[in-house]
């Protein structure tokens, strides 16, 4: 930074008049400064903006003012040895007048020309979420270059719960810390996404909608690949530039494309979650308040689909058979208090249980026998001796039968 203290911050502060001058401009920035360009050639900028309706310049103007203030104060601050930002509501406030005052006002401008909902005016949260939203996106994917360049955005607030110095973060051995730390920051994001949609619904013109609607598409996919990325520590990322074309070109249809995009990569965030992280439970209910929120204005569940069903309901119960009469009929037909024969369920007692059982048996035993049989047979079982012992005793048995008449007709039983 090479412009002193004293006369950045005065710059800061009148910037909203000094803009309107005719030919002013700004060289008093050293040869490197990114944006030396722009103030030394700023008069091509005060003569276009001369051209606006004056209601609009009033809204530019307004907005210029309460941003050139907000940084002047961060100046200040810096120069008192106070950098970086310490809790988060200094944080929010912050990106408030980086980003969020953007939001304030692009919203009373495209109101006051008709192309949004007026409604949104007195929604001023909606309207700073769309600047927090990309704001706080940027700050987590550009922590290491801000690091380098000696700038620090992140709250100490946040990230003193897991080092005790902020350099820590950028240590290898503390990468498990850091990356439960940057889990912290996408939480703090992500808390915007919902009001996000919110306010995109409340667009009407179709390339006001492109407008507001293809940045936060890619913050939200910017999200989704820094969540729990330890490369954030190491180097700038970005989403590749076919994942960016294809989200732009899913962000410039409509509302519920783009909250089929931030579904996708919300659940991208839910499925990187872990246990492990002290903050897993909070990202849990995060995600799951974004896809509450689409399902409550696009419905997985089509309405009109579920009201046919409702008008066919009736109709098809007159088709349907009363089921006390059915019940009835099977406990008739299954009574068993009869005796059997007289009803259908004795008959198939007497025919297809019997028959079925007797057959069960037989079987068995048809099988076990043989079973046996073939057992012996291997353990070397001489059936021929067995039949010829058979055969002998019948023949025997045959020649004594007349003799032993001959006996018990004369045996008078008397010694």
């Amino acid at each position: 930074m090479t412009i002193p203290l004293d006369t950045k911050t005065a710059v800061l502060r009148e910037f909203y008049q000094t803009a309107e001058k005719e030919g002013w401009s700004f060289n008093g920035n050293g040869p490197d400064e990114k944006d030396r360009e722009l103030l030394v050639q700023f008069h091509y900028v005060t003569e276009e903006y001369r051209k606006v309706k004056p209601v609009y310049r009033e809204i530019i103007n307004d907005i210029t003012r309460q941003m050139g203030d907000g940084m002047a104060d961060y100046c200040k601050r810096a120069a008192d040895g106070k950098a970086g930002v310490d809790s988060v509501k200094d944080y929010d406030l912050y990106c408030y007048y980086v980003a969020g005052l953007v939001g304030n006002g692009l919203t009373r401008l495209f109101v006051e020309s008709g192309l949004a909902n007026p409604a949104l005016n007195q929604r001023l949260h909606l309207q700073t979420s769309m600047g927090l939203f990309l704001q706080k996106t940027n700050i987590i994917r550009d922590v290491r270059e801000d690091w380098d360049d000696k700038r620090r955005f992140w709250p100490r607030e946040i990230w003193s719960k897991y080092v005790e110095d902020f350099d820590d973060l950028f240590r290898p051995e503390n990468r498990e810390a850091a990356l439960n730390c940057s889990s912290d920051m996408v939480l703090n994001s992500l808390n915007h996404a919902d009001e996000c949609l919110f306010y995109l619904a409340g667009l009407k013109e179709q390339s006001v909608f492109n407008f507001a609607a293809i940045p936060q598409s890619m913050a939200i996919a910017t999200l989704a690949l820094v969540f729990r990325n330890p490369d954030i520590f190491q180097k700038n990322i970005k989403i590749t530039k076919g994942s960016a074309c294809q989200v732009m070109l899913e962000s410039t249809q409509n509302l519920q494309k783009v909250c089929e995009v931030f579904t996708r990569f919300v659940r991208k965030i839910h499925k990187k979650n872990t246990p492990k992280d002290p903050n897993f439970l909070k990202i849990s209910i995060a995600c799951g308040k974004v896809e509450q929120f689409v399902e409550s204005i696009f419905p997985s569940q089509d309405p009109q689909a579920l009201q046919r069903a409702a008008e066919a309901a009736p109709q098809l119960a007159k088709k349907v058979e009363d089921p006390a009469a059915i019940k009835a009929r099977e406990e008739e037909k299954w009574d068993l208090s009869e005796p059997p024969g007289t009803n259908l369920a004795g008959k198939l007692i007497l025919t297809s249980g019997v028959v079925y059982m007797m057959i069960a048996v037989m079987g068995t035993m048809f099988v076990l026998s043989c079973v046996m049989i073939g057992l012996a047979w291997l353990f070397g079982a001489r059936f021929d001796v067995a039949v010829d012992q058979l055969t002998q005793r019948f023949s025997s048995q045959a020649d004594t039968a007349p003799a032993q008449t001959l006996v018990n007709k004369y045996d008078q039983r008397e010694l």
